[in-house]
């Protein structure tokens, strides 16, 4: 396909992430500034939707709407209701206040699965001592239970189902470490549990920060520049792991990316330097 990136909006300051479609608009955060903003592509506007919301980064809605988000100063998922208040969820695992969740996805039966990489700076309560997808389940009322999904990794981030959700998609981006990054595939089995993960690409320098997958069933993933920030890009990658597509996407550091408009035929993507960019009719 022929790519025409669009710029949306912005800069602002520090990084965008989290874009969600909620059926009218686009919602994505900025991190730095600790705010949510709203963008409507036919008036061409954007509005502030949220403030105060605690560095988030990750978006997602469930099948009822209801915003939920990973607020990195926090150490917690939350979810923003509509008449400004905040639900906090279970936050502890094994009565240990887990790291700080970085990306989420949630299935369709609302059940919220999200990484959880170490923090980058030492916080006043210690992590826990490994770095996991870890997974919300509502159990009544306001209740809910955290459980540990993978033992197998070391810093995961980007997170996203299958089109048919009977994979979990995952980036794995060891920091510290002569490891490559890997996007592994975890498929959901019938006792509730992740099967034995397989790697569907691997990169050396490079990390996926962000993904989503199209309605062909394809991953669309952000890709890090590497220590020179030149090498960024989008690549489409299929379920067996071959790239289909790569854009180069320079120093503006793709972050995170989701479909929307009409017939959720417009590719979003966030960004380290603060803005939204969008792709018109992607095909892939």
């Amino acid at each position: 396909m022929e790519w025409v990136v669009e710029r949306a909006v912005g800069p602002y300051s520090g990084e965008a992430d989290g874009p969600v479609w909620d059926g009218e608009a686009l919602l994505f955060s900025l991190v730095t500034e600790s705010r949510i903003m709203r963008y409507h592509p036919e008036a061409g506007r954007v509005v502030e939707y949220r403030k105060y919301t605690n560095n988030t980064r990750g978006l997602a809605l469930d099948r009822e709407g209801r915003l939920f988000g990973c607020q990195g100063s926090a150490r917690r998922v939350g979810r923003f209701n509509v008449d400004g208040t905040l639900s906090m969820l279970a936050d502890r695992l094994d009565g240990r206040l887990h790291n700080q969740p970085y990306d989420l996805a949630i299935d369709r039966t609302g059940r919220i699965w999200f990484s959880d990489p170490e923090p980058p700076v030492r916080m006043m309560e210690p992590p826990v001592d490994h770095a996991s997808v870890l997974r919300l389940d509502h159990v009544g009322g306001g209740a809910w239970i955290l459980k540990r999904m993978t033992l197998d990794t070391k810093f995961p981030m980007a997170i996203a189902f299958s089109k048919d959700e009977r994979s979990l998609y995952l980036a794995d981006n060891p920091r510290g470490e002569q490891k490559l990054s890997e996007l592994r595939v975890y498929p959901l089995q019938s006792d509730d549990t992740l099967g034995q993960s397989s790697v569907l690409h691997s990169w050396d320098g490079f990390a996926v920060r962000g993904m989503c997958v199209s309605s062909r069933g394809n991953i669309v993933a952000c890709l890090d520049g590497g220590k020179d920030g030149e090498s960024a890009a989008i690549l489409v990658i299929s379920d067996t792991g071959v790239i289909l597509e790569q854009f180069p996407f320079g120093r503006n550091q793709p972050t995170n990316c989701a479909f929307g408009d009409s017939g959720l035929k417009t590719l979003y993507i966030t960004s380290a330097d603060g803005c939204l960019y969008k792709v018109r009719n992607f095909t892939l």
